[in-house]
């Protein structure tokens, strides 16, 4: 579980609310607020790789209006789709 303190998971959280989109800083926002606290080292790193993909391009990966590219394609992708469709 990251420590909610640490800079690294401070300034995480700040991204993912922070985007630049309003739409992708709603579906990020619910996704930290969700399920940061129970990711795994592994999976904190995953996010936080994806976050480096471009906003418009990670939404319409999130929303399924595109195809994720294989190289982004993994766990946190779809914990961020269910997350969108709400369960």
């Amino acid at each position: 579980m990251p420590d909610l303190n640490d800079p690294r998971t401070k300034r995480l959280v700040y991204r993912s609310k922070y985007t630049g989109t309003k739409e992708l800083d709603v579906l990020l926002g619910r996704f930290v607020e969700r399920h940061l606290p129970n990711l795994t080292p592994a999976q904190f790193d995953l996010y936080e790789k994806l976050l480096e993909a471009e906003d418009p391009d990670l939404f319409m990966w999130i929303s399924g209006r595109r195809p994720v590219p294989e190289q982004w394609d993994n766990e946190i992708i779809g914990l961020l789709k269910r997350c969108d469709d709400r369960q």
